[in-house]
């Protein structure tokens, strides 16, 4: 069992639910009576005992909206029993149901088929998205059906794992995990649109259209492993929770440059709410107390989320009224040292040695250890009286004397209190 994938992005087949489909015809041609049976390890035997098959549900998802709304569901006397094949058996199921309106059931499916064949290959969002219009929606007992199936692929495959089933017990738990795969696939194809639907809300918000659907799909999946069909939910209800949350997420993480943490994501949502409503409302920016008491959040955390979620540019984009610079070219870079100070610092220095020429050589080596002067590190008392091999006290009282002697030179007086 394969699956195949529009350019690798969509892992949910068509061409897995036709598959085990078609397994599923025929295994209903050549159901043996004695076969496994899952309600005898198992309380939920009402699961296990279901009437109707994945197969009808499966055929009806098939249909297309106005397929479906030509079909009448009452009326079904076909035995698949008669036909060699899967497609025999549809086409003949659309003459009984569609009766007179046949034909136009054909050309609806036909032009379907063409308007789907005629988007580029490359524009892969058009594809998805007419694919997904394809898809009805389910009924609440459509539903409730094809979860009862995956439940019950749960438990076969738990079965499975125990590894002490015999052959042909082993054939039918693999049946039922087949189904509760096709379910599954038919159930999350069936619900697409909802992803799409929600995920527009969310565009233009750092993550592209795509990704978005990504996000959600995830969350459609996680929704359809954790749906529970016996609280009477409809399946719609329940996954709107998880997809929302997987897109969110995704825009948390991914959707800026700076991070936004999760737990804040609904807080800047009501912020920039709060100042559209005063934008258009009153036609003037909002200040940062009205907008914490409008969110209810204090003052300073107003101002930490404005500044977080303000928008980054990059230092590559074009600027200049010919645009043939880039916005570094007009910054400054404050760990390079500037001309002017560079020249400072070199007259500094010069002026420096000119004053430490009036001390000694030991009180010069170390006023100089003292303060890092001359491209020398700063030392602490203790640490100039060992290279000296004198005590803190006495080099405390070389140092006072040396800066007492600059003090009184005139002319390098501004250096001299400088340093002192």
């Amino acid at each position: 069992m394969t699956t195949t994938t529009w350019d690798n992005n969509v892992n949910v087949s068509l061409d897995i639910e036709m598959d085990i489909f078609r397994s599923n015809y025929s295994a209903s041609n050549n159901k043996s009576s004695d076969g496994f049976k899952p309600g005898q390890n198992n309380a939920d035997d009402a699961v296990v005992n279901n009437t109707e098959s994945l197969d009808s549900v499966a055929k009806n998802i098939f249909m297309e909206p106005a397929e479906a709304q030509m079909v009448d569901d009452s009326s079904n006397d076909i035995d698949p029993g008669m036909f060699s094949d899967l497609e025999s058996y549809l086409d003949a199921y659309d003459r009984q149901q569609a009766g007179d309106g046949y034909e136009s059931l054909q050309k609806i499916k036909q032009q379907r088929r063409s308007a789907l064949n005629e988007v580029p290959t490359g524009d892969f969002l058009s594809r998805y998205m007419l694919e997904t219009n394809r898809q009805r929606l389910l009924t609440a007992e459509e539903e409730v059906e094809l979860a009862k199936h995956i439940e019950m692929g749960r438990f076969a495959s738990q079965r499975l794992a125990e590894e002490d089933a015999d052959a042909e017990e082993q054939v039918e738990l693999q049946r039922l995990i087949d189904q509760a795969e096709a379910a599954r696939a038919l159930l999350v194809r069936s619900n697409t649109r909802l992803v799409i639907s929600i995920a527009k809300r969310y565009f233009g918000q750092g993550l592209d259209f795509l990704d978005l659907i990504q996000e959600g799909n995830i969350g459609l999946l996680m929704a359809v492993d954790k749906f529970d069909y016996t609280r009477g939910n409809r399946f719609s209800t329940y996954a709107t929770w998880w997809i929302r949350q997987g897109i969110t997420r995704a825009l948390s993480n991914y959707g800026r440059m700076i991070r936004i943490p999760a737990h804040q994501t609904g807080n800047v949502r009501k912020l920039y709410r709060a100042i559209r409503d005063i934008e258009q409302n009153q036609g003037r920016q909002a200040d940062i107390e009205e907008l914490a008491e409008r969110v209810e959040l204090p003052p300073n955390q107003v101002q930490w989320l404005l500044q977080i979620t303000r928008p980054l540019l990059a230092l590559e984009q074009p600027a200049g009224d010919d645009q043939d610079a880039e916005l570094a070219d007009f910054i400054e870079d404050r760990d390079i040292e500037q001309p002017a100070d560079a020249v400072a610092t070199k007259l500094f220095s010069q002026k420096v040695g000119e004053v430490l020429s009036e001390l000694t050589p030991r009180e010069a080596a170390i006023i100089r250890l003292r303060y890092g002067l001359q491209g020398s590190d700063a030392h602490t008392l203790k640490e100039v009286g060992e290279i000296f091999k004198l005590s803190r006290e006495r080099i405390r009282q070389v140092e006072k004397s040396a800066l007492n002697k600059l003090r009184r030179s005139r002319s390098l007086g501004e250096y001299a209190y400088m340093m002192g």
